[in-house]
């Protein structure tokens, strides 16, 4: 395949998949982005966690709320359990490494917090053991998955699961969904 079809096809692939994703979830990012604010207005944070560009995905939506998405506004509680790496190789050493996100959310979240669980296949064991624990202790929980939604979908009190197989055309979505959902939040708390 040429570098100019290559281009073509990735970029058709990713409009078919976000005309599916606007279809299929717009009322799940909705129902997402208005539990985030209720959860803000009473206090409470928001909690991100995932592993390589899921991890990278967490930092980047806390990032939004503690910083800015696009309006000036104070700063909203948020974090992402996949950036204190004393915290994690700590807990991957005595406890394994399904552990590392579950002992965070046991350690730092109360009820009326949000967890955000990102697995594109929804099956990573960190994160099920992470919505797992979020469950236990009746904190309120989001999954960010493929398509199958799978195990983390089933654990999580709202699933988006974006209706593609292919990881990158999830990941975009995922990418699409947190910005709304941070634009929600911050239009909320804006002056």
């Amino acid at each position: 395949m040429s570098t100019s079809a290559l281009i073509e096809q990735t970029i058709s692939d990713h409009e078919e998949t976000v005309k599916k994703f606007r279809d299929q979830c717009s009322g799940t990012i909705e129902k997402m982005g208005d539990a985030v604010v209720e959860a803000l207005r009473d206090g409470k944070k928001i909690c991100f966690f995932g592993n390589g560009g899921s991890a990278a995905d967490s930092q980047h939506f806390a990032a939004e709320f503690v910083v800015r998405f696009t309006r000036n506004r104070a700063a909203l509680p948020s974090i992402a359990f996949t950036t204190d790496t004393s915290i994690i190789t700590a807990c991957a050493n005595d406890f394994g490494y399904d552990e590392i996100f579950a002992r965070q959310v046991r350690g730092l979240c109360v009820k009326g917090d949000i967890v955000v669980g990102i697995s594109t296949s929804g099956t990573s064991a960190n994160v099920v053991k992470g919505l797992e624990a979020a469950r236990e202790m009746g904190v309120t929980s989001f999954a960010f998955t493929g398509e199958n939604g799978a195990k983390c979908a089933e654990l999580a009190d709202v699933a988006l699961c974006v209706p593609s197989p292919v990881t990158a055309r999830v990941q975009e979505c995922h990418l699409i969904a947190g910005h709304l959902i941070c634009d929600i939040g911050e239009a909320a708390f804006s002056n």
